[in-house]
């Protein structure tokens, strides 16, 4: 090569801006500037290679900027939540926006007066790119995300691993088409008559980056030697000025700059960066070379001579345009006569008080309107000497004529606000309307109030046993999706197996909805949330790059919810195959596994997997070929007929589901066996009774207002039955049996059409525990899960779907016949115990000075109804989002995200009572906006294994040591409780929970005490003076615990309790300083000490094991006056 590149320094953010993601870049081909997109969806000018920050705007939409094409006249870009593209000058003002229905998945470079864009949709866009309006829409076979302009043509790199080369002097017909990757292109270039591409491969039957970039010689489309590339290459760019030569980038930072025609001509370069590269660009002339990363921080390599001042275009182009500053306000003499409008309009965003309304005019609530006549009515209705009449249908009956006989109350949804506010009075009003959305669909909203979410009243929303869950967390649109996989017993129980196995992935899905549906089983009722299994598919999610992230509140209006769950259904159900799989030691379930004597699949290929034969055959020679398949989830493909739901036509939904099944298709290819081009082949699967699965998943793939017409009602019949009769086939040949699936349940997308609410999901399910304790014909086992609200709904409404709002998304269905033939005995059904007695520190760099815990020997091993006290502390993930009104109160958009840190959990009682046997610090791997050092004693690397000098474990661990500390009966004590399980993400019964924040609480004065001043006025002690810790915390509240004891066993607790109310009052419930009483702190030492109070101790300390070396305060009474003085010695 004639020149090598060297590394200058970087462009790194300003110390003041919180350093976000670089997702785009992009060198200007006439000015000295790069632009740079972020993942906050804004777009940066940088100046010179000093990056001088100059311009930046927004793209549409808060998410990240997908690419950044900048051309002689303007600057094109979009962002993934934009839906659509746009252009700018380079002075940052918009030129022209086109708004898509489908979001755009890639745009080409062209630099004329015409360019291309490619939309989720499926459609191929010709944008005229000085006004931004679409002159041609075509349709194609694929998703497009890669785009490039060739002297050939169009190359266009899809989702399903194709290059399809589009002739864009014409009709836009594909003329070339070559299969580059097995599972999606992820970079396309070309140049010269060279196309290069990389993309995803195959291993194990999963997504894997492919180690090779395929090189094809775009006159004849033939494929040339490829370039390898371990590393696995992420970004692939071409070099404008030599014509052969890319750059190659891995995600870590190694960059190959490689020669296509002479592989053995390259040059490689190392990043030093500490993240993660997301994008790579090079400028026109090839003089410089960019890189962003996860850090904001963009890395530069050069070719030009050190010391040079070599513009980053490559010459002395057109000058920098700065933004123009903002206009000064315009100086306005206040006097009587100034007209209000001369002060201007802030920018709003909802309807102003001068818009009036109907709503705004008054209504007399106890004269109401007489209510219309629903349509269904007068449509049959009759006429006679003057007199209609009509019969009223089953789903009116009962709410007609009724009127309200009070005024209607709105009860809070606050628990603080419940006493002060009567109940609600029940009156059914009820006008029926296809298209309007019954009130159990509409989605649910959580509120805040200045005590938080734990205010809100759950229970408003459910009076069931069955337990829902809360949003507000990232990917909470999966918790219809949880719901039914709760509800599908095998699930279940393999969940809950997976869950006692030593399983070695930090991240694993079977093992957070192990967690989930454990915590579903114990909460009869109560709220839950699924928080770590959301944070762990949105790690697996971003990893992977197969699904999208959704932030709660923050999806965009024309979200499809459909199509998201049933991506996320399929990726779900694919990793809990992966990582359930222990071959060849994987459990039988079913005796067909068990009689054989191949080694049985992964436990849920058992469950959901079909065994499927595809025969495919030429039509020109006959030749037929075989080749078994295993899928997991089944997609339903509708004919092209009109929907008649009848079974002759194939029109009805068991030969819908049949044919989806079967999947008879045709396609064109090269046959060896004839050695004909372009040869037609039949391929049709072939599946016999025996392989169809005990659970048959299925996606309903309702993408079209024709498919959902297969759906809808009609005849007063609906699509979906509660049952379904399928008949295998085995080489064309229909079985001469029956298999009988029952419908378990399945998840529907509520479209409201931004009338009624934002689209959403809910799920409709058939509980099997109703079904058990079911007591007559008109008790309905099907319950609608919207979330945290959950009610109990007839199974004609469940299976109805009476108009578009209403759109099915993924199915479940249970084999009858193998219910009682599946085999759970061989599974693991409790958590090894041992956990307790092991060290499962991860840190490198662990200093044994502050190892503050012993673990459990065998025999301390804990029994039901041993005590154990508990603290925890946590880190901020993200800042809570507050809305500031005009009037001065403030309301909570989004609360605060906590994340647990550190948790210590101590011995209750015995002869080691009070010392810690967890004290563990918990890796993560996301970033921590604040580690509240003040109140959780965290600080900055105690999180780190490479820094960390404390006991530090992954989260999933210290989650199954508190799972195992629940399963075994332990009666947790602790201050606050509530509020530390709800982070934690785990239900403890309430049994099981002694919260001295309840046992030292007057109800009727409405204030609950903090931990500090109960143990300045209980235990004559002053904690938490200059940073929490968890072991102290603990420690109090056990002591706290056992005061309260000896208090009720002298029967002075109530006495004590008003003298505690009074004496807080006095000092505004915080304690005063103690003059001469130093923080309570424990001192380094490798010393474990024993914590407990005298008169429940009635042991001896051995020499070696002291309760002095580290909390010598806890064993010496401190002089204080007050209302008693109680008297504790060590003995």
């Amino acid at each position: 090569m004639s020149a090598k590149y060297h590394a200058i320094p970087p462009i790194a953010p300003s110390v003041d801006i919180y350093p976000v993601p670089i997702t785009a870049l992009a060198f200007d081909p006439v000015s000295d500037t790069l632009w740079s997109g972020s993942n906050t969806g804004r777009i940066v000018a940088h100046h010179s290679i000093e990056g001088v920050r100059g311009v930046a705007f927004p793209v549409g939409g808060d998410l990240a900027v997908k690419d950044i094409i900048a051309t002689d006249s303007n600057v094109r870009a979009f962002g993934v939540s934009g839906n659509g593209i746009g252009a700018w000058t380079r002075g940052g003002v918009n030129k022209w926006y086109y708004r898509s229905n489908s979001s755009i998945t890639a745009f080409s470079n062209n630099s004329g007066s015409l360019f291309y864009a490619a939309t989720s949709g499926q459609e191929l866009l010709s944008i005229n790119a000085h006004t931004g309006d679409v002159l041609r829409s075509t349709p194609v076979t694929s998703i497009y995300n890669q785009l490039v302009d060739t002297h050939f043509g169009l190359a266009c790199g899809s989702s399903d691993g194709y290059v399809r080369i589009h002739d864009s002097r014409r009709s836009l017909d594909v003329v070339h088409t070559i299969q580059a990757h097995l599972n999606g292109v992820q970079g396309l270039e070309a140049g010269s008559n060279f196309l290069c591409t990389i993309g995803m491969g195959t291993r194990q039957g999963r997504p894997f980056p492919d180690p090779l970039v395929k090189v094809y010689d775009i006159r004849t489309m033939r494929a040339l030697p490829p370039v390898p590339f371990s590393n696995g290459p992420a970004f692939i760019n071409r070099i404008p000025t030599r014509s052969s030569t890319i750059v190659v980038t891995s995600n870590e930072g190694l960059i190959n700059v490689v020669d296509v025609t002479n592989p053995t001509d390259s040059e490689f370069h190392q990043l030093a960066s500490a993240s993660y590269v997301t994008t790579a660009a090079v400028s026109p002339t090839g003089s410089y070379m960019a890189f962003g990363d996860a850090d904001g921080i963009i890395h530069l390599l050069t070719a030009a001579e050190e010391g040079s001042d070599l513009p980053l275009n490559g010459f002395d182009g057109q000058p920098v345009e700065w933004a123009d500053p903002p206009e000064e306000l315009p100086t306005i003499e206040w006097i009587d006569t100034t007209p209000l409008n001369a002060i201007g309009m802030p920018y709003y965003t909802t309807t102003l008080l001068s818009s009036w309304t109907p709503k705004f005019l008054s209504r007399d609530i106890f004269c109401p309107p007489p209510p219309k006549i629903p349509q269904q009515i007068l449509t049959t209705m009759k006429i006679n000497d003057n007199v209609a009449y009509a019969s009223l249908p089953k789903e009116l009956r009962g709410r007609r004529n009724v009127v309200p006989s009070e005024p209607k109350q709105r009860r809070s949804r606050f628990r603080h606000q419940l006493i002060r506010r009567g109940s609600e009075p029940e009156t059914p009003t009820y006008e029926y309307d296809p298209e309007d959305i019954p009130r159990m669909y509409r989605k649910v909203e959580i509120e805040y109030s200045k005590f938080g979410v734990e205010d809100f009243d759950f229970g408003w929303y459910n009076h069931t046993e069955l337990s829902g869950l809360e949003t507000h967390i990232l990917n909470s649109y999966t918790n219809p999706l949880l719901q039914l996989l709760h509800y599908t017993y095998p699930i279940r129980n393999l969940a809950k197996s997976h869950i006692t196995t030593d399983c070695r992935r930090e991240n694993c899905l079977f093992c957070e909805l192990g967690f989930v549906v454990r915590m579903l089983e114990d909460a009869r009722g109560t709220n839950c949330q699924s928080s770590n299994f959301c944070k762990t598919l949105g790690f697996l999610a971003q990893a992977s790059n197969l699904i999208e992230l959704i932030d709660y509140g923050r999806e965009s209006a024309d979200l499809n919810h459909a199509h998201m769950i049933q991506s996320c259904h399929r990726f779900l159900v694919d990793h809990l195959s992966l990582e359930g799989n222990a071959y060849p030691h994987n459990p039988p379930l079913l005796q067909q596994y068990g009689d054989s004597q191949q080694p049985a699949p992964s436990p849920i290929a058992q469950l959901v997997g079909i065994t499927a034969r595809n025969t495919v055959t030429c039509t020109s020679c006959h030749t037929t070929r075989e080749k078994d398949q295993m899928m997991h989830v089944i997609d339903l493909v509708y004919p092209r007929k009109a929907a008649t739901n009848n079974p002759e036509d194939g029109t009805d939904f068991p030969s819908i589901v049949r044919n989806s099944l079967l999947r008879h298709t045709s396609h064109k290819a090269s046959c060896p066996a004839c050695n004909r081009q372009h040869v037609s082949f039949e391929s049709q699967r072939s599946i016999p009774n025996y392989a169809l699965p005990p659970i048959l998943a299925l996606n309903a793939s309702v993408y079209s207002e024709e498919n959902h017409n297969f759906w809808r009602d009609a005849r007063r019949q609906t699509f979906l039955k509660p049952t379904l009769e399928l008949r295998g086939q085995v080489h064309g040949q229909d079985e001469a049996s029956t298999v009988l699936y029952e419908l378990r349940g399945f998840v529907v997308q509520v479209d409201a059409k931004h009338k009624q609410g934002p689209t959403h999901l809910v799920a409709l399910i058939k509980v099997p525990e109703a079904e058990a304790t079911r007591q007559g014909q008109d008790d309905s086992p099907w319950y609608i899960f919207n979330d945290f609200s959950v009610q109990n709904i007839a199974e004609d409404e469940a299976l109805s779907f009476p108009a578009s709002w209403k759109v099915p998304t993924v199915l479940y269905f249970e084999r009858v016949d193998r219910r009682s033939q599946l085999d759970f005995s061989s599974l693991q059904k409790e958590i090894d115990a041992s956990i307790l007695s092991q060290d499962t520190n991860i840190s490198m760099n662990r200093d044994p000075n502050f190892i503050k815990h012993e673990c459990l020997s065998e025999d301390e091993l804990p029994k039901p109804g041993t005590l154990i006290a508990i603290d925890a502390e946590f880190v901020l993930m993200q800042q809570e989002e507050t809305e500031y009104r005009s009037d001065g109160t403030k309301t909570v958009i989004r609360p605060a995200r906590l994340s647990l840190a550190r948790v210590s959990v101590l011995r209750g009682n015995g002869p080691k009572e009070g010392l810690p046997f967890i004290d563990d610090h918990i890796h993560t791997s996301e970033m921590i906006v604040d580690y509240l050092t003040e109140f959780s004693g965290i600080q900055f690397g105690d999180l780190d294994p490479q820094t960390s000098r404390y006991t530090l474990t992954p989260l999933k661990v210290v989650y199954k040591k508190l799972r195992l500390l629940v399963d075994r009966g332990c009666i947790f004590i602790g201050h606050g409780l509530s509020k530390d399980f709800r982070i934690i993400n785990i239900f403890v019964p309430p049994e099981q929970v002694i919260d001295t924040v309840d046992l030292y609480y007057l109800h009727n004065r409405q204030r609950r005490l903090s931990l500090r001043f109960l143990a300045w006025f209980i235990l004559k002690e002053n904690i938490q003076t200059d940073t929490h810790d968890s072991i102290e915390d603990a420690l109090t509240a056990l002591r706290l615990y056992k005061a309260h004891l000896q208090f009720e066993s002298e029967g002075i607790f109530d006495k004590k309790l008003e003298e505690l109310y009074k004496e807080g009052r006095q000092y505004n419930f915080k304690p005063p300083q103690m003059q001469g009483s130093p923080p309570i702190r424990p001192t380094s030492g490798p010393g474990i000490a024993t914590f407990g109070m005298a008169q429940t101790l009635p042991y001896a300390p051995s020499p070696d094991f002291t309760a002095m070396q580290m909390y010598p305060r806890f064993f010496a009474p401190v002089p204080q006056p007050g209302p008693f003085q109680p008297t504790w010695r060590n003995r």
